[in-house]
C-alpha cells in the first residue's frame, strides 16, 4: 500500500506509537561543555526531566550518574503471588512435617 493511499486512522495509530509517552524521564549532565555520553562524567550532578506530553519539565537534581540510573530505572517490585510462601515444605524430595 502506498503511503499516500493509507487511511487516516491507520496513519494516526502509527504516529501515536512513535510519540513519546507523558511521564517519560531523562537525565542531563550538569557539567561544563557540551552534553556527552552519560557514563563519561559519572560524578557530575544530573538534572532529571519529565515529558508532560508537550515539553520537558524539570523534576529534580540528583548527585551523580548512579543516582540518576536508580531514579530512571527503578528495580521491579515482586508481586505478592511471585513471593515464595514461607514455611511451605511440599514437593517430591521433601519430608512431610509431623
Amino acid at each position: 500500500m502506498n503511503r499516500e493511499d493509507e487511511p487516516l486512522d491507520r496513519w494516526a495509530a502509527r504516529r501515536e506509537g512513535r510519540l513519546r509517552k507523558p511521564g517519560e524521564l531523562k537525565a542531563l549532565t550538569l557539567g561544563t561543555g557540551p552534553q556527552r555520553a552519560a557514563h563519561l562524567d559519572p560524578e557530575a550532578p544530573r538534572l532529571i526531566l519529565e515529558w508532560d506530553g508537550f515539553q520537558w519539565v524539570t523534576v529534580t537534581v540528583v548527585d551523580d550518574y548512579a543516582a540518576a540510573c536508580r531514579l530512571l530505572h527503578p528495580a521491579p517490585q515482586p508481586r505478592a503471588e511471585e513471593q515464595p510462601a514461607s514455611g511451605k515444605r511440599e514437593g517430591r524430595h521433601r519430608k512431610p512435617r509431623a
